[in-house]
């Protein structure tokens, strides 16, 4: 394998600072020589192009975010959460808990990490009864205020969508499931692979108000909708709470070029440069040899990092942020026909 010799300069606190390509072996050798609490690794081939990386943080600065009414639980709840927690193994009867996705090369993750957590409270909260999963492809594509489609979008609005406009149902790409499944196809996020490879050149898709061919609702027909929607207060307790009382929230946090080579552990920036914003799930949380941490989904696909596509981050600290932004909502169970 080839490896990557460029170094990255840029500036930081006044000071120049250089470091090997963010691809390169030089690079993961040096994070494995700084941290302490997670395993550093080869996830994307050294040949990825930087453009497609720096596309998958597709999360806009929200300046809605603070509009959003905010849910807090008491402190008598609060005190009766377990030191871990699971939300896959709390419901098992909601397979979704277990999906991990893959955004191609489209900005797109504002949108997952929202669908994922609404199918997800769908099912939670009809205690089983309902597995519609929502589409990434209608909210990407058809959401005008949401920002700008593949090049990026704002959670809030990405909520407030699935209240005020609602969402119609879609699988993965090529899955023909629900009424509009995802139309970009997945790339090579790690090696080994046999996808196509990432290049971060692709389109917004085009809305369209119909559904797949042989699907037997109509579009408008198909769309479930939010009831509720709001924020977390940037507090780990309330985030807890939050999850164990009613399921997976969406988080944004900032991604440092040392988390692309993320393998196993418990991450904590140690190492580089921001790339930008992301957006995932939080499913879980829980303490390991003493450091705590939240779990969560990402949708670089199940062979990114060595978790099936989950990984686990510093909990408490508010790292990179991840603590900042919660969003999350009640669904309506009944279509608003």
């Amino acid at each position: 394998m080839a490896l990557l010799y460029t170094i990255i300069i840029y500036e930081m606190a006044g000071h120049t600072l250089k470091l090997p390509h963010p691809l390169s072996d030089e690079f993961i050798d040096l994070i494995n020589l700084k941290q302490t609490t997670w395993r550093a690794g080869r996830n994307f081939h050294v040949n990825t192009s930087m453009k497609h990386i720096t596309k998958l943080m597709g999360t806009m600065i929200d300046g809605n975010f603070k509009k959003l009414p905010v849910v807090t639980h008491t402190q008598e709840f609060i005190n009766t959460l377990p030191d871990n927690f699971d939300s896959r193994n709390n419901w098992p009867y909601c397979p979704t808990l277990n999906k991990i996705s893959d955004q191609g090369s489209c900005g797109s993750c504002w949108a997952f990490g929202a669908v994922e957590a609404m199918t997800d409270r769908v099912c939670i909260h009809s205690n089983g009864t309902k597995n519609f999963h929502f589409s990434a492809d209608d909210l990407v594509s058809c959401c005008s205020y949401c920002g700008n489609g593949c090049e990026g979008g704002y959670q809030s609005a990405a909520w407030e969508y699935w209240k005020e406009v609602g969402i119609v149902s879609g699988g993965p790409y090529d899955s023909n499931q629900g009424c509009r499944s995802y139309e970009i196809p997945p790339c090579e996020h790690s090696v080994p692979g046999n996808r196509m490879p990432c290049t971060g050149e692709v389109q917004t898709p085009k809305c369209k108000r119909t559904c797949n061919f042989g699907y037997n609702v109509d579009y408008k027909n198909d769309k479930m909708y939010g009831k509720h929607v709001y924020s977390i207060q940037s507090d780990e307790n309330q985030i807890r709470a939050e999850l164990f009382k009613n399921g997976p929230v969406e988080a944004t946090f900032i991604v440092y070029s040392d988390f692309i080579a993320f393998k196993d552990g418990i991450y904590k920036h140690t190492q580089g440069y921001s790339f930008g914003g992301h957006a995932v799930k939080i499913i879980g949380w829980g303490i390991d040899h003493g450091t705590k941490y939240w779990l969560i989904a990402n949708s670089w696909n199940t062979d990114w990092g060595d978790l099936n596509g989950f990984f686990k981050i510093i909990r408490g600290e508010n790292h990179c942020n991840i603590e900042n932004n919660i969003v999350a909502g009640e669904p309506l169970l009944v279509n608003n026909l």
